[in-house]
């Protein structure tokens, strides 16, 4: 199917931060979308309440093409700056002005009548100079954002900015307000153009301005804009102020930048003469969460107490938040006993950072036991409380309690919000419980709750999974009928899906049907129907779609290359991943840090021990900072190959650098010791990882049972398959072979059998690696005719097992025997 979708060759509307800061931007326009087909059976009851559509905005007026005076923007006329807005600085005039316009009669037509009035009360009053009127502007319009009077605040402004006798009258506190105005409408991009305008005429924006900006974009999710306002205003020689950089600290944070740029940020404030305050400090220690820095967090809040700050509550929670986050509830229960000490009674905050570690990490009972005491502390457990609860249940599989802590909720007069009945349509939807799923619908509508992008991301994630076509058409339209836009996290979910399943067809269907449901294909687009043809190593169906992207004007960015690269490596294409490799080498494709980390990737997938460490030592050359992944993907081809001095170096320097060991890490430690003759320290970086908070997953379980099997400490194998049943991971295929070959190879049949026998009964299917290792040991122990005995007999072990199947092993023993 891939080759049969003709890709339309649209030139897609780049994403925002793609595009240079100064150039102009252009609003999107949205494609109409037809009318839409029935929906299936399934989904006849899914009538739900479309939201209403946010009006699209225009850009402000364009500045007048007549030579205007060139205006230092930067002067602050405002004495109380940084306090609450007042009007006592309001002429008579202005706020006569200012109360009628917050009049809910107010005419707007009226509104250039009213402020020529006031233009012309202060020229007979103060003649030529403008400063008292700059004054009155500021008032009114910081009067008009106090009362959230947005439209008309910025109308004001509009106004004013379109007279060419009163250019001296836009301060840069005005800007700051309107800009700031604008970020809180979500009007962003218009409030870039008015920026950039304002900077081509020649005004000399100051810190005031850029910092509303930057502020505007971060609010809105918009963080590289906001990061590449920093760097423009750093080159523009405009000097930040503690309140920039306490912005652009946070934005840091939501980026999950690397610990070491957000300490240089630090550092250069400090270089700067700027010394950090409580702010600073609490926003550093929230900048710990996302990458788990519990050690980090520690360290920030110690040298918050030496330079003299008191912790607050917020420092406290944010605290909580990252030893939650990073799994340490030992250590999260300890801030919560230093919390107290120090005054700070815990919070409905505090509680559920508590609580969400633990039901993060599956202590279930602990976290209960939580909510049980915070009742007891006279704290009302909130929707976060019981979904938080919820979730963990349903992740644990446990149905029930899941159940009981919704009816518990309810009862309590806590109204579930959207995020709980995600959660419930996830639990029912991946149990296969549609007519329940269904219920839940009905529960959002009797509940006025409104479905969000992640409801209808969950019901295509759920369909896709298990190969609901038409369901998956169905919520598709009526996702478009709800007034929903389909983003590119939406096809994302969908595409990812079916490839995960390896359903690459239904992939491209998913796609195909895309288009014709008249969404316009962009960059994004393209990359994730590539990303989904990479997992499956079809290399050739992504050469085409590159090649019709280039022949379409639609630039390839890193993503593009990026997927390109993975597909040639699971389609075992080795010469062209070194083709492509060269190419980003020599700068004939940018060589972007995406690529680079990519190469690093796929090279160690493909063990190919040279091409990485070329790539890794491009990646540090080019002045690139290696992540997680990377570093666990040299440690990973290290490991493979005992290269134990190497794999000590890695590790030296992600301690040296302040990166945290993820599973992954520990996983590739584990695999390396467990082919050496020291196998029995993989069980304890099994106990290291516990110990730490972080939760094993089967490969680590599987590793370790590896080791003691190949050893023949059966014993030690068995003890570690039941502790792995026990935490609640089922074994695979590979767990139980790996007890199959290391019983049959010494000639342990009868156990190497009931191993088999056992798998089945737990609802793992054997596969052919299964039976292969039981004929294999039966011919190196020269008991040919007990090993044709075993496929004769396979039928009663296996009832399922196939002819074919008997056939091919009886083949095998012949083959092995002659």
């Amino acid at each position: 199917m891939a080759e049969q979708i003709a890709l339309p060759l649209l030139l897609p509307n780049p994403p925002p931060s793609s595009r240079p800061f100064f150039q102009t931007h252009h609003q999107p326009q949205n494609p109409a979308t037809p009318p839409p087909p029935p929906m299936t059976p399934l989904l006849q009851e899914l009538l739900l309440h479309p939201n209403p559509s946010t009006p699209q905005t225009q850009n402000p007026s364009s500045p007048s093409t007549l030579p205007r005076a060139r205006t230092r923007i930067g002067r602050s006329r405002d004495s109380n700056r940084g306090k609450p807005w007042s009007h006592h600085r309001l002429s008579s005039q202005g706020q006569h002005i200012l109360h009628s316009f917050l009049d809910p009669q107010f005419d707007s037509s009226e509104l250039g009548e009213k402020l020529v009035g006031l233009v012309e009360m202060h020229r007979d009053e103060f003649g030529s100079s403008l400063d008292s009127l700059a004054l009155d502007l500021l008032g009114i319009v910081k009067g008009l954002s106090f009362h959230k009077k947005f439209d008309l605040a910025i109308s004001v402004f509009e106004w004013f900015k379109k007279r060419e006798d009163c250019d001296s009258v836009l301060s840069g506190s005005v800007v700051a307000v309107i800009i700031s105005i604008l970020g809180k409408v979500g009007r962003v991009s218009n409030a870039t153009s008015l920026f950039q305008n304002l900077h081509k005429e020649g005004f000399a924006l100051d810190v005031y301005a850029y910092t509303s900006l930057i502020t505007a974009c971060a609010s809105n999710g918009r963080y590289r804009e906001a990061v590449s306002v920093f760097k423009k205003m750093e080159e523009e020689g405009c000097r930040p102020t503690l309140i920039t950089y306490n912005v652009i600290l946070n934005v840091y944070g939501k980026m999950g930048m690397p610990w070491h740029k957000i300490r240089a940020l630090v550092e250069g404030m400090k270089s700067a003469g700027i010394t950090p305050d409580s702010y600073t400090y609490n926003t550093l220690i929230t900048c710990c969460r996302r990458g788990s820095l519990y050690v980090e967090a520690a360290e920030v809040f110690q040298e918050m107490k030496t330079a003299g700050f008191v912790p607050d509550k917020v420092t406290y929670n944010a605290l909580l938040d990252v030893y939650g986050k990073s799994r340490r509830t030992k250590e999260a229960m300890e801030v919560l006993k230093d919390m107290e000490f120090n005054g700070f009674s815990p919070s409905i905050v505090s509680y559920n950072s508590l609580i969400s570690a633990y039901a993060r990490d599956g202590l279930l009972e602990e976290a209960t036991a939580l909510k049980t005491q915070m009742v007891e502390k006279g704290i009302k457990p909130d929707v976060f409380t019981y979904t938080t609860l919820l979730s963990g249940y349903e992740k644990a599989g446990k149905d029930e309690p899941a159940m009981r802590v919704f009816e518990e909720m309810k009862s309590f007069g806590c109204k579930p919000n959207i995020c709980t009945f995600n959660a419930l349509i996830k639990m029912h939807g991946n149990r296969g419980n549609f007519a329940e799923m269904m219920k839940v619908f009905e529960e959002i509508k009797i509940c006025k709750c409104t479905p969000d992008i992640v409801t209808w991301n969950t019901l295509l994630a759920v369909f896709g999974q298990n190969g609901m076509d038409s369901e998956v058409s169905g919520v598709f339209r009526e996702m478009k009928r709800a007034g929903f836009v389909p983003e590119r996290d939406t096809f994302n979910t969908l595409i990812s899906a079916y490839s995960r399943c390896g359903s690459f067809d239904q992939a491209m269907a998913v796609y195909k049907r895309m288009l014709e449901a008249g969404v316009t294909p962009d960059l994004s687009s393209y990359n994730a129907v590539l990303a989904a043809l990479a997992r499956g190593g079809l290399w050739q169906q992504s050469e085409k779609i590159l090649a019709e992207m280039q022949n379409g004007h639609c630039k390839p960015n890193e993503l593009t290359y990026s997927s390109l690269l993975h597909a040639y490596a699971n389609g075992k294409e080795n010469e062209r991943m070194h083709i492509l490799a060269e190419e980003i080498y020599s700068g004939v494709i940018e060589p972007h840090v995406v690529l680079l980390k990519t190469l690093v990737l796929v090279f160690s997938k493909s063990d190919l021990l040279m091409e990485t460490e070329h790539a890794f030592l491009e990646l540090r050359r080019k002045g690139f900072s290696p992540d997680i992944t990377t570093l666990n993907a040299m440690l990973s081809i290290y490991g493979r190959r005992q290269m134990f001095s190497k794999t000590s170096e890695i590790l030296k320097f992600m301690n040296e650098m302040g990166y945290t060991p993820s599973l992954t890490t520990y996983n590739s430690l584990m695999y390396m010791y467990s082919r050496s003759e020291d196998f029995e320290k993989s069980e304890q970086f099994l106990r290291e990882i516990m110990e730490k908070g972080i939760k094993p997953d089967i490969i680590s379980y599987n590793t370790v049972i590896f080791a003691y099997c190949r050893n023949g400490r059966m014993r030690e194998a068995s003890r570690i398959f039941s502790e792995m049943r026990d935490a609640g991971i089922s074994p695979d295929v590979i767990t139980y072979n790996t007890f199959v070959a290391s019983y049959a190879a010494d000639s342990l049949f009868e156990e190497a059998i009931d191993v088999v026998r056992y798998m089945i009964k737990n609802g793992c299917k054997p596969n052919q690696n299964t039976y292969n290792s039981i004929v294999d040991w039966y011919c190196k122990h020269n008991r040919r005719d007990d090993g044709v005995q075993f496929v004769n007999n396979l039928c009663n072990l296996n009832p399922h097992i196939s002819e074919g199947e008997e056939s091919r092993l009886l083949d095998r023993i012949k083959n092995k025997w002659s």
